[in-house]
């Protein structure tokens, strides 16, 4: 059922669908709550239009990378995924990857509208992205809630945005550090199941309609090691926005994305860190790493995971720096001085930008 494309001011659909279902499943928790008695019926309704209202802030997004944009290899030129309405002004919270190096940016919203944006914010260190509608959204905004009191018992909204978007029931099974291949690393992600592949910048909700994480990535251990492989989503807290949104809105990222980068994509596995891929002209391939390479020492410390390599990476207050990195190479141990530079300087922008 195509709940993003149904009118959030309707009723007769609410029995039939997936929110219908939501609010059936939080009945007893929010609903009980209400200050007047309610029958269970007018709970659940009552529920259900808190859902369908923040459902209704969800919109897609598409965009157009800059010619020759450096990103445009592995995420490719055109992304389609979600955002959310989080500003009356027509401000929208959306994950990063889908509006880096981009130049041209559009809303889609229900009732095929198509609104024009300018990218605002692209923040490395959380992976947020944020862009502001040119021309009026018409849309409430939703309320950013508190993820660090989200409970695995509780049942959750996933929401996405555009002409296929759609809802569905999760929860959440982990909460725990991330590390990403890509020189990225977070505190608190949100790992929720069953999986959603419409993941990118959709919105996680609680049963009071609040934005509690933004979609990332599609992962195979939602649980995490040493636990049944369960497949689910991994979403970044709303909680990390909350005090950097406003230097987003005026800087365009946060101080903490400025820092060292060296352009490799790494995996972890028995606690080794091998690199799986070299960026086109970054300072790791000027420096000579290949994939294959395993990195056993960053600085002199022992690398025993991606956590540490990338923290190690970051630490001190210079983003340009030299990095020296001991490799093991099939049978020879080599080792690179790594002239690493600040991620932000690397990226292409839009004419005017």
């Amino acid at each position: 059922m195509n709940i993003a494309r149904l009118d959030p001011r309707a009723s007769s659909w609410w029995m039939f669908g997936p929110l219908w279902c939501l609010a059936g499943l939080l009945f007893g928790t929010t609903a009980m709550a209400a200050s007047q008695p309610l029958t269970v019926e007018a709970a659940v309704e009552a529920q259900a239009r808190v859902l369908s209202q923040a459902n209704a802030a969800v919109v897609g997004v598409r965009t157009i990378a800059v010619e020759d944009a450096s990103s445009a290899k592995t995420l490719g030129p055109v992304r389609q995924g979600s955002g959310v309405v989080i500003g009356a002004d027509g401000l929208v919270l959306t994950i990063g990857y889908l509006i880096i190096e981009a130049e041209n940016v559009e809303l889609h919203l229900a009732g095929a509208r198509v609104i024009p944006a300018r990218v605002v914010a692209y923040d490395v260190a959380t992976g947020f992205g944020l862009v502001q509608a040119l021309a009026p959204l018409k849309l409430p905004p939703v309320r950013l809630g508190d993820a660090a009191a989200l409970s695995s018992e509780e049942p959750l909204m996933i929401a996405s945005g555009g002409d296929d978007g759609d809802v569905s029931i999760a929860r959440m099974v982990s909460r725990r550090p991330f590390s990403g291949y890509w020189e990225y690393h977070i505190d608190g992600a949100l790992f929720t199941s069953p999986p959603r592949t419409d993941h990118s910048g959709a919105a996680l909700f609680n049963g009071r309609g609040e934005l509690m994480g933004i979609g990332s990535l599609i992962v195979m251990n939602a649980m995490g090691d040493n636990h049944p492989r369960v497949p689910g989503n991994m979403f970044v807290p709303v909680d990390l926005l909350k005090p950097i949104l406003a230097e987003l809105r005026e800087r365009g990222s946060s101080s903490s994305s400025h820092r060292a980068w060296m352009g490799v994509n790494c995996v972890e596995y028995n606690g080794q860190v091998r690199v799986t891929r070299v960026s086109e002209d970054s300072p790791a391939e000027q420096a000579g790493l290949r994939p294959g390479d395993h990195i056993m020492r960053i600085d002199g410390a022992e690398v025993s995971g991606l956590e540490m390599l990338w923290k190690s990476l970051w630490r001190g207050d210079k983003a340009e720096r030299e990095v020296t990195l001991d490799v093991r190479r099939g049978d020879t141990s080599k080792t690179f001085k790594v002239q690493a530079v600040d991620r932000m300087t690397t990226l292409r922008r839009a004419k005017g930008i």
